[in-house]
């Protein structure tokens, strides 16, 4: 009997642990407690365009002239080493009216939660130390958080900031240009939050995809915007409902 219940006793142990580490307390919980944005419910034809992982000396800049070219703002969720990189590449970010966001210094998808609030520290004095901005998004590796980090995060000032989960990319896989295209122009809908890389490996794909969802994309009459642009649009909805509800 005691040689059953050890290995029991073991693995009740290890279940315990992981659901402590991995404990989620809900999408709705986070929206609703402003922890967290996938994305906002809107009339207004707005989307997010985000890029991870850079800036690359290569494709950053390429991106950046093609979203001049459409007149479209973007948020870059940028990694701290690359910052110091390519400093130059971050102040035409910032004066070109994008938003830089953080995504951590090293770009580890396994740290404890005060290493990743140590290096959240790092690049956000980095991004400071060139462009004189505070960033206050921030958007974990690989989209993977747990309570303690959400809460580590809101203590110092962030807001975590995912993506519309039927649009993530995959153009870190190298699916191909077409399919990139067709999963985007497919999938967008107003209040979208769409998920791009612009580091972190070869981004050629990226940049072609783009030279034909921007301009599809605003035939059909989307406009893109911030993250902060669009948590405004969000909170402006809101306060219209607000008074609707009253008045009635």
């Amino acid at each position: 009997m005691k040689k059953i219940i050890l290995p029991l006793v073991l693995l009740l142990l290890l279940y315990c642990g992981y659901d402590q580490a991995f404990a989620d307390r809900g999408r709705q919980y986070y929206e609703e407690a402003g922890q967290i944005i996938w994305e906002i419910k809107t009339e207004e034809k707005v989307i997010a365009l985000t890029f991870d992982d850079g800036p690359h000396r290569k494709y950053t800049p390429a991106i950046l002239d093609l979203l001049k070219e459409h007149d479209a703002k973007a948020t870059f969720f940028i990694v701290g080493t690359n910052a110091e990189k390519n400093p130059d590449i971050v102040l035409r970010m910032f004066e070109e009216g994008h938003e830089l966001a953080n995504h951590t210094y090293t770009h580890s998808s396994r740290m404890k939660v005060p290493n990743l609030v140590d290096e959240i520290k790092r690049t956000h004095e980095t991004i400071f130390s060139i462009t004189g901005y505070h960033t206050t998004l921030f958007r974990p590796v690989e989209g993977v958080y747990t309570d303690e980090l959400v809460d580590a995060v809101a203590k110092e000032g962030y807001k975590i900031v995912m993506w519309s989960w039927h649009l993530d990319t995959l153009d870190w896989k190298n699916i191909g240009v077409k399919k990139i295209v067709n999963f985007v122009l497919d999938g967008a809908k107003e209040g979208n939050v769409i998920l791009f890389h612009d580091g972190g490996g070869n981004r050629q794909q990226t940049v072609k995809s783009l030279e034909t969802i921007l301009p599809k994309l605003q035939q059909e009459g989307y406009r893109f915007v911030t993250i902060s642009e669009l948590m405004e649009i969000q909170t402006s909805t809101e306060d219209e409902k607000f008074v609707e509800q009253n008045n009635d």
